[in-house]
């Protein structure tokens, strides 16, 4: 099998000639260039010989273009931050108007799936990562949304609408650009975070849009669920066809999950950083110290047993750390080829 045959057959439950994996972390010093990323993803994905590329915008891409002010080093190993948000009272969530999405600081975004067509190897799946609107919300207008969604609700559900807007033109210029699907990463979706209440109100009907602009049209679309004590049963009956998650940190297991979800699942390695301000806080197996290959091998086995290696992806539970040693990311790639 090629790269995409392996990935298509381990989504649709038939068993391929070896389990597929990938990692994908933030390339700090290379995000500001799409040219430059797509060369370094592609890169990174070869020395691996990894299965597919989960691509890696910077995490705020989404909140320059309505006025969010950017903190930006260029450091390997100091991702962008939000320095001042966009949003500072209730009439700024009126100039959150919808965007086409192709110029601006999304439209650089965009040049990274064009660049990324006319580079990757052939056979080689790779997923545009965007994000649900309240989780951009959330950025624009930090601590002050939850308080302005029972306050003003209908400038929220204006903003959101927006920014729902604003992701499907992306969507659709992506699929131009030749995507095999989307990495749609939930960061609100807690019930730490807020209420069944709210939660069915801002966040669950604008996510659904999002994902039925794209679910007939790309195969390879996945839900990340951010976070811990995570609405699962929920969000994992998106229409969507792989489910990613925090499985070794904060549950539920691949065995759990398993239980009560058919759909492919993308994880099994202890990577998930904690979103501490507008910084990540990286606490992950591979750059852990004292950690050696045989026990990232180690580590993925138990992750192929808990589901009998059926309809798994393996890759990190959120994001690895970009000071992950060289042995450890390659012995990713080795313990699904013994598997």
């Amino acid at each position: 099998m090629n790269r995409e045959e392996r990935v298509r057959a381990a989504i649709e439950g038939r068993e391929p000639d070896r389990i597929p994996a990938s990692v994908w972390m933030h390339i700090s010093d290379k995000d500001q260039d799409p040219r430059s990323l797509a060369e370094a993803m592609v890169e990174f994905n070869e020395t691996y010989d990894y299965d597919f590329i989960k691509m890696m915008p910077f995490g705020a891409y989404t909140v320059s273009d309505w006025g969010a002010k950017l903190d930006i080093y260029c450091d390997k190993y100091k991702e962008v931050e939000i320095a001042a948000p966009g949003i500072e009272c209730r009439e700024d969530y009126k100039r959150i108007q919808p965007l086409p999405a192709v110029y601006g600081t999304w439209g650089k975004v965009l040049q990274l799936s064009q660049w990324l067509e006319r580079l990757v190897k052939p056979g080689t799946p790779y997923i545009q990562t965007i994000f649900s609107p309240a989780t951009t919300l959330k950025k624009l207008a930090g601590n002050r949304m939850l308080q302005d969604m029972l306050e003003c609700p209908e400038l929220v559900h204006g903003a959101l609408a927006a920014i729902t807007e604003t992701t499907i033109n992306f969507v659709k210029a992506n699929i131009e650009a030749g995507v095999s699907g989307f990495f749609f990463a939930k960061q609100c979706a807690s019930y730490d975070f807020m209420g069944d209440a709210m939660f069915a109100e801002f966040c669950k009907p604008y996510d659904i849009q999002i994902i039925n602009s794209y679910k007939d049209v790309t195969w390879f679309n996945v839900v990340h669920i951010h976070g811990s004590n995570i609405r699962f049963d929920e969000v994992s009956a998106y229409p969507c066809n792989v489910i990613n998650w925090h499985d070794r940190q904060s549950g539920p297991s691949l065995k759990e999950a398993r239980e009560k979800c058919p759909k492919a699942f993308l994880g099994g390695l202890y990577e998930g950083p904690a979103i501490v301000g507008s910084s990540l806080e990286y606490d992950s197996i591979m750059s852990r110290q004292g950690t050696t290959p045989d026990m990232i091998r180690k580590h993925i086995r138990e992750a192929i047993d808990m589901v009998d290696g059926k309809g798994l992806l393996i890759g990190p539970g959120c994001v690895a750390d970009p000071r992950s040693p060289e042995e450890n990311l390659r012995a990713v790639r080795e313990a699904v080829e013994r598997s």
